[in-house]
């Protein structure tokens, strides 16, 4: 009855195509509706209106030759990323990210990724002045996230 009550929630979601339940593990696997924006908060908002929490949220993307750095902001499909705790690398192909937002994990993995940026937004999950310097808009929701 718990994963139905999560499933039906995110099964409402307008970007949501599929969903895989695991009842072992305790998990979903969300396939998502292509050229749909994905709201990652309203995610994580649908499963604690179930009455549960986020344990953890992987997203596996494609990408094509796209460079990335610690600390740095990079926008995937509407989306801006944060990342962090990473060596500077080109991405190719199927790629997975972890989020580490505290909405996303839990608070003692958050604080350990909070640790590894001095960036404001990583306490906020909104721009600030780290992320308006390199071109993003004002009060953007910024996901954090690591490989």
């Amino acid at each position: 009855m718990c994963a139905r009550s999560v499933y039906k929630n995110l099964e409402g979601l307008p970007f949501v195509d599929k969903i895989d339940t695991d009842l072992n593990a305790s998990s979903f696997l969300i396939l998502f509706k292509p050229q749909v924006p994905i709201d990652l908060d309203a995610l994580s908002k649908k499963v604690q209106e179930a009455g549960f929490s986020v344990a953890a949220i992987n997203l596996d993307i494609k990408v094509d030759e796209m460079k990335v750095e610690n600390d740095s902001h990079i926008t995937i499909d509407k989306n801006v990323f944060h990342f962090i705790n990473i060596k500077s690398q080109k991405l190719n192909g199927n790629i997975n990210l972890k989020l580490v937002d505290p909405a996303f994990v839990s608070i003692k993995e958050s604080k350990k990724y909070m640790g590894l940026t001095k960036m404001a937004c990583m306490k906020t999950g909104k721009a600030a002045s780290c992320c308006l310097s390199l071109g993003v808009k004002s009060d953007t929701r910024i996901f954090h996230v690591t490989i």
